[in-house]
C-alpha cells in the first residue's frame, strides 16, 4: 500500500513538472526552436544589469579612442537592425527593458558577452582576430543574438532546476544568492560540464552563429566575413577538447554550418 502510494506521488510529481515545462516553453525567433524559459525575463535584465556594472566597476575601460568608437558604431547598427526587425515582426517584446550600452574592456582575452538588457562588452584580446568592422560585427551580432534568443535564461532555468530543484528566482536571490550569482555567470559561459546540460549548450552556439549572421546582415555587414574570422580563431593555440566534451562546435563544424546557412543569411544583406 505504502509503495503504491509512493508511486502515485511520483507520478504526481512527474504530471507537475510536465505541466510547469509545458507552460514555461517559448519560441526562439527565427529559429523557431522551443526553450525552456522557468525565469522572469524583467528578472533576468535586472540581474544583467547589477552584474554589468559590477563588472565594469572591476575592469578597466580601454583608452584607445579609435577601437572604442568602432565598438559602440558597430553595437549601435546591430542593435538597431534587430530593434527594426523585431518591431516589424510584432516580437519587441524580446527587448523590453532593453538599454544598449556598448564597452572595450582593457583585457588581453579574445571574448566578448551580451547580458540580458543589451549590456555588451568587447575585450581587447579578441580585436586582432576581428582585424576589421565586418569582423568585430561578426562576433557583436553573435554574442547579442545569444541575449535575443534569450539563451541565458534558458541555461539558468536548466541548470536551476537541476541544482536548485526549480526555485523561484526571487527565493534563490534570498536564500542562496552566491549560488545563484554563480549560476548566472555560468549562463553565460563561465565553466562547463559532462552531463545533459552540454548538448543544449552546443545548440545555443550554432544558433547564435545563425542568427549572429542575419543581424550583422541587417546591419549592412557582410556575412561571408564569419568563415574568415572563425577561420582565425581556429588557429589559437592550445590543447581543444573533443567537441563532445565541449560547450561549442568544433571549428571544422562551425564553419561548414556557417557555410551551409550563407544563402539563407545573405537574404538580408543590404549594401
Amino acid at each position: 500500500m505504502a509503495s503504491t502510494r509512493k508511486i502515485n506521488i511520483v507520478k504526481f510529481i512527474a504530471v507537475l513538472l510536465a505541466i510547469q515545462f509545458l507552460n514555461s516553453c517559448s519560441t526562439v525567433p527565427l529559429t523557431g526552436r522551443k526553450q525552456l524559459s522557468l525565469l522572469p525575463e524583467s528578472q533576468m535584465v535586472s540581474m544583467g544589469i547589477t552584474n554589468y556594472n559590477q563588472f565594469l566597476n572591476e575592469h578597466k575601460l580601454s583608452t584607445d579612442k579609435k577601437s572604442t568608437a568602432m565598438v559602440k558604431d558597430v553595437g549601435s547598427r546591430i542593435a538597431t537592425a534587430i530593434t527594426k526587425f523585431l518591431k516589424g515582426k510584432g516580437m519587441e517584446d524580446r527587448i523590453s527593458g532593453y538599454k544598449w550600452e556598448f564597452n572595450l574592456v582593457d583585457e588581453n582575452v579574445p571574448n566578448a558577452w551580451c547580458m540580458p538588457g543589451g549590456k555588451v562588452v568587447v575585450y581587447t584580446g579578441i580585436l586582432p582576430y576581428t582585424k576589421t568592422e565586418a569582423g568585430l560585427a561578426v562576433v557583436m551580432g553573435h554574442e547579442i543574438a545569444h541575449a535575443i534568443a534569450r539563451h541565458g535564461n534558458e541555461r539558468m532555468s536548466q541548470e536551476m532546476a537541476v541544482q536548485l530543484g526549480g526555485m523561484a528566482l526571487s527565493t534563490a536571490l534570498e536564500t542562496k544568492p552566491e549560488e545563484t550569482k554563480q549560476l548566472f555567470y555560468q549562463a553565460y559561459g563561465i565553466g562547463t560540464q559532462v552531463g545533459v546540460l552540454l548538448p543544449y549548450s552546443r545548440q545555443q552556439e550554432t544558433e547564435a552563429d545563425k542568427l549572429g549572421l542575419i543581424f550583422m546582415a541587417m546591419a549592412g555587414y557582410d556575412p561571408h566575413e564569419a568563415i574568415d574570422f572563425w577561420t582565425r580563431m581556429s588557429q589559437i593555440g592550445g590543447q581543444k577538447p573533443p567537441e563532445i566534451l565541449s560547450t561549442h562546435p568544433a571549428d571544422e563544424t562551425r564553419i561548414r554550418h556557417i557555410k551551409e546557412f550563407m544563402p539563407e543569411a545573405m537574404k538580408y544583406y543590404k549594401h
